[in-house]
C-alpha cells in the first residue's frame, strides 16, 4: 500500500546521589512507573527536573500539583513563572475541571501574561500589591489580564482567584473540549488578538505534563482521566485523537520504502476518519494520479500513483496532518475550519493503493513537503493519542 506523493502543489542531572547498589531499584522505576518515577528521582537529585524531559516520562496517574514543592525547570520561563502555571493547573484540579481546561487556562495565561502577575501603571493600587511585572494596558490586571468586570483589584492580583474566574466562565463556553483552543479563549477573554493563544497549545501541553504526570496525554472518559486513550472521537487535554481506531501496518520510511512519509493504518471501507486536531482545511480534494487524471471515485492500484481523495489540515503550532486514499469526495472544503475529532471523509482505496487503509502523515513548520514530514506513530503518542500498533 504506498500513498505516493500528493500533487505537485503538496510536494513542494539528574544527579542521583544514591549508591550503585540501588541502581537496578531507580531503573526499574524509571522503565515501569512513568510520571510517578521522574518525580520521585527529582526530589532525590536535590535539583529541580528538567520540564522537557519529566514531560517525556509517560503518562499517569494523574499527579495533583504541589505548588509549595520543587518544580521542573523550563528554558522558556522561570521560577516563579512555573510556580504560576502550577497555581493555575491545581485550582483547575480543586475545581474539577478536565485537563483539556488546564492547558487552556495555560495558553492564555502564557499570551496575556507571559505567565506573569502584572500590576498595572494606570490602576496605583495595584502596584502596592504583590506583583512580578508592570503592565500598560487599559485597566487590566493579573495573570490572565483581566478588567473590573471580573473581580476587584486585589482579587485580580490573587492568581487563585483570577484561574478560578478564567475557569468559570471557560466550562461554559460550548463544546470547549473539541473546539480550537484559540476559539474558546478568546470567548471567555474577548481580546483584540485572538489568533495569539494558538501558539502557546504545545508549550502548555508539555507543562501540564511535567507538573501534573502525563495529564495533557489523557481523556476524560466517566469522569475519570484515562491515558492513552483518544480514539473514535475523544480528545486527548493536548487537542488530539486518533484519526481512526486501526492498526500501523507499513511505517515511516522504513528500508523497503524510504520515501513513504507516513503511516498506513489498516480499516474497513467506509470507516469514518477523523480530524486529529482543530485546524483549518488547506486541501481537500482529488489528487492526480501519475499519469495525471483525476480518477479518485474508483479504487486504485499499486503504482497508480497520487494520494486519491485526501485532506491536508493546519493546525496550532504550524503542524499539518494529510489523510489519504478516502472512498468519497471529502466532507470538508477548503479553509474550514474543523473540531478535533470531526468526521473528515471515509476510509477507501482511491490513489496509489493495494486495499482499503488511511495513510496519514504529519508534517511540522507548515512544510507540506516531504522536508515537513515526521514520524506520526511517536508524536500521536506523545499526544495521548497513540497509533495502536505502535505500543
Amino acid at each position: 500500500m504506498n500513498a505516493g506523493s500528493a500533487s505537485a502543489a503538496v510536494r513542494r542531572p539528574i544527579r542521583i546521589g544514591l549508591i550503585a547498589s540501588i541502581l537496578t531499584g531507580v531503573l526499574l522505576l524509571l522503565c515501569c512507573t512513568g510520571g510517578t518515577a521522574a518525580f520521585f528521582l527529582s526530589g532525590l537529585g536535590g535539583e529541580a527536573e528538567d520540564g522537557e524531559s519529566l514531560a517525556g516520562w509517560g503518562c499517569g496517574p494523574v499527579r495533583p500539583v504541589d505548588i509549595t514543592g520543587e518544580l521542573p525547570r523550563f528554558a522558556e520561563y522561570g521560577d516563579t513563572q512555573i510556580r504560576n502555571a502550577a497555581i493555575i493547573i491545581k485550582v483547575g484540579q480543586d475545581m474539577g475541571v478536565p485537563s483539556r481546561g488546564w492547558v487552556i487556562a495555560l495558553a492564555t495565561a502564557m499570551q496575556e501574561s507571559a505567565l506573569r502577575n502584572l500590576a498595572n501603571s494606570g490602576v496605583p493600587e495595584s502596584l502596592a500589591l504583590p506583583h512580578e511585572g508592570v503592565g500598560a494596558d487599559h485597566d487590566s490586571l493579573g495573570l490572565f489580564q483581566q478588567r473590573p468586570g471580573w473581580g476587584s483589584v486585589a482579587e485580580r492580583m490573587n492568581p487563585a482567584y483570577t484561574a478560578r474566574k478564567f475557569y468559570e466562565k471557560l466550562v461554559k463556553v460550548r463544546s470547549w473540549q473539541r473546539r480550537p483552543l484559540t476559539v474558546v479563549a478568546q470567548q471567555v477573554q474577548i481580546s483584540a488578538y485572538p489568533d495569539a493563544y494558538a501558539k502557546h497549545e504545545e508549550l502548555a501541553s508539555t507543562i501540564v505534563d511535567a507538573l501534573a504526570g502525563g495529564a495533557a496525554r489523557t481523556v476524560e472518559i466517566n469522569g475519570k482521566a484515562v491515558c492513552n486513550a483518544a480514539e473514535r472521537g475523544e480528545i486527548a487535554a493536548s487537542g488530539w485523537t486518533a484519526p481512526i481506531p486501526g492498526d500501523v501496518g507499513s511505517g515511516f520510511r522504513t528500508t523497503e520504502r524510504p520515501s513513504h512519509n507516513g503511516v498506513d493504518i489498516g480499516a474497513a471501507k467506509g470507516t469514518d476518519i477523523r480530524a486529529a486536531a482543530a485546524g483549518r482545511v488547506l486541501v481537500a480534494r482529488c489528487d492526480p494520479d501519475d499519469r495525471g487524471r483525476q480518477s479518485c471515485d474508483v479504487d486504485g492500484y499499486p503504482g497508480k500513483g497520487g494520494c486519491g481523495w485526501f485532506v491536508d489540515m493546519l493546525h496550532a503550532g504550524g503542524y499539518i496532518t494529510r489523510y489519504c486514499h478516502m472512498v468519497t469526495r471529502p466532507r470538508v472544503a477548503r479553509d474550514q475550519i474543523v473540531a478535533a475529532g470531526e468526521v473528515i471523509g471515509q476510509v477507501g482505496s482511491s490513489g496509489n493503493s493495494s486495499g482499503p487503509h488511511l495513510h496519514f502523515e504529519v508534517h511540522r513548520r507548515n512544510d507540506r513537503s516531504s522536508r515537513g514530514a515526521i514520524d506520526p506513530v511517536p508524536f500521536m503518542r506523545q499526544r495521548g493519542a497513540p497509533l495502536r500498533a505502535a505500543e
